[in-house]
This record gives C-alpha cells, sequence and structure tokens, in this order.
C-alpha cells in the first residue's frame, strides 16, 4: 500500500476522490490519495479485472492513434487525457508522422501539471485544462488555438470519456464537437457497458463513481451507439475493444473478455 502523498499542489483537492487520479491508480501510478485508492479499491471488488482492463483501454487508444496517422492525420486533440503514462498519444502518432501536433486536455489540475513537465521540451504537443462537458471552452483555449487547425482534419480522443456525459449533454457536447471538425476528421472513443455483466456489479461501481465530481454511466450498445452521430463508423464498427482492430504485432493485441466491459469505435467525419 503506498503512502498518502503529501504534496497537494493549490487547486488539488485530497480529500475527494478524482476520476483522473483513480485511473492512475488502476495502472499502478504513483499520482494519488489515499481517498482515491479507497474509491478505486471498491471498484476492484465489482470489478477486479479492472487494472487489466485499463491497459486494455490504453491499448484500444494506440490501435485507434495509429489508425487515424496511418489515414493521414497530422493532429490531435485528446479530451480527458489523464495522467501520463507509457505509450501516450503524441509518442504513439510520432511513430507514424513525426511532426504530428497533439493537444491533451483534462479538468483534473494534477494532469496539468504532470503534463506540463513532460511535454516541457516538445513544441508540438502542449496541454489544455479544460472540461469536456463545456466544448467551446475546449476548442477555444489559448493552447488549442495554438496547436490545432480546424480548418484541417484532426482526430479526436475521447477513451473512457464519454460515458461521464449525461444523456442531456450527449447531443450538445457531441454535436458542437463534430461541428468545428473538418471533413476527413474522426472520433475515437471507448464507453462502459453494463451489456452481460452482473446488474449488482455495474450497479456498485456507478455508486462508487456517484460519490466523485464525475459520475459514471453504464450503458448498452443502442444506448451507446449515438454518441458517434455523424460519424461514419471505420471497421469493424462499434464493437467490444477486444474485437476492435487488433495489431499483435505492435504488441496492442486485445485480451479476451477484459475487454468486454466496454465498446469503442473510430467514427470519420465525411
Amino acid at each position: 500500500m503506498q503512502e498518502p502523498r503529501r504534496d497537494a499542489r493549490p487547486g488539488i483537492d485530497p480529500t475527494t476522490a478524482s476520476v483522473a487520479r483513480m485511473y492512475d491508480y488502476y495502472l499502478h501510478g504513483k499520482d494519488n490519495f489515499q481517498i482515491d485508492r479507497d474509491a478505486a479499491d471498491r471498484v476492484a471488488q465489482a470489478m477486479p479485472e479492472i487494472g487489466l482492463l485499463a491497459q486494455e483501454n490504453r491499448s484500444f487508444l494506440r490501435r485507434s492513434v495509429r489508425y487515424m496517422a496511418r489515414q493521414g492525420i497530422r493532429q490531435f486533440l485528446d479530451i480527458g487525457s489523464g495522467l501520463p503514462t507509457a505509450g501516450n498519444t503524441h509518442e504513439i502518432a510520432e511513430e507514424i508522422t513525426p511532426d504530428a501536433r497533439v493537444v491533451y486536455v483534462d479538468s483534473d489540475p494534477v494532469v496539468l501539471a504532470h503534463g506540463r513537465a513532460l511535454l516541457a521540451t516538445n513544441d508540438r504537443t502542449t496541454v489544455a485544462q479544460a472540461d469536456m462537458h463545456r466544448p467551446r471552452e475546449v476548442l477555444d483555449h489559448p493552447e488549442t488555438a495554438k496547436l490545432i487547425n480546424f480548418d484541417e482534419p484532426v482526430g479526436v480522443l475521447m477513451i473512457a470519456m464519454i460515458h461521464f456525459l449525461t444523456l442531456d449533454e450527449r447531443a450538445p457536447v457531441i454535436s458542437t464537437l463534430r461541428d468545428a471538425l473538418a471533413p476527413g476528421s474522426f472520433l475515437s472513443a471507448t464507453h462502459v457497458t453494463r451489456e452481460d455483466h452482473a446488474a449488482h456489479a455495474v450497479d456498485q461501481i456507478e455508486a462508487v463513481y456517484a460519490t466523485t465530481p464525475t459520475p459514471i454511466y453504464f450503458r448498452s450498445r443502442n444506448e451507446i451507439a449515438p454518441f458517434f452521430e455523424g460519424f461514419t463508423p471505420v471497421d469493424p464498427g462499434l464493437v467490444t475493444i477486444d474485437q476492435w482492430n487488433p495489431e499483435s504485432d505492435q504488441g496492442d493485441a486485445p485480451a479476451e473478455k477484459v475487454g468486454t466491459w466496454l465498446y469503442g469505435a473510430v467514427g470519420r467525419k465525411d
């Protein structure tokens, strides 16, 4: 068990669980507080495979970034990027497009601090503190404007993020982002599902996240599909992430069954 961190910065609340810091803990990171670990451990009681699922979600991110880069995307907007970890979006994009530009967006001040430190010497990558619930805040942020040209195609990532939107928020958030994108842009997103999973486990996880500033909503495939409205899904469409374009030669072949907790897709704006 890690000792509680005592170096909280201004604006960082160590007394309320943070989704970004919980996710860091799932990935065995060290930038979290006891309140985050306690909440994450309660999630693990209902979903023991949560750590592996977080890794599988990152694998989907890497596969989708490679796909978009191979389609000619040279600028990426990673919304809800979370704390830096191995295989960040800019690292994957630069494998294919060395001059790729990436803006990481997150509302958590811990992410901002660590992202700035990580990217201090990379002038093609930056971090913006903004909230996806207010998409104009994301699009109009000075850091976004510095690197993203919305007259050209953009790859937007909302990995493990759209399940934090209510159904009332879905249309205004997604439509605002979509309308800002040039034709040929892509949206990559994943969303937790209740399909084929025990109701009591889903209810327990939702209850844990309800104690954070960011409640989570498990949904069926039919409820998730409208999040991609206005985008044409690329093959194989909206599927559980264990079925989405495995690339075993890259070390990102998805594990069986664990990925069935998440639906994912990459959609193209025509």
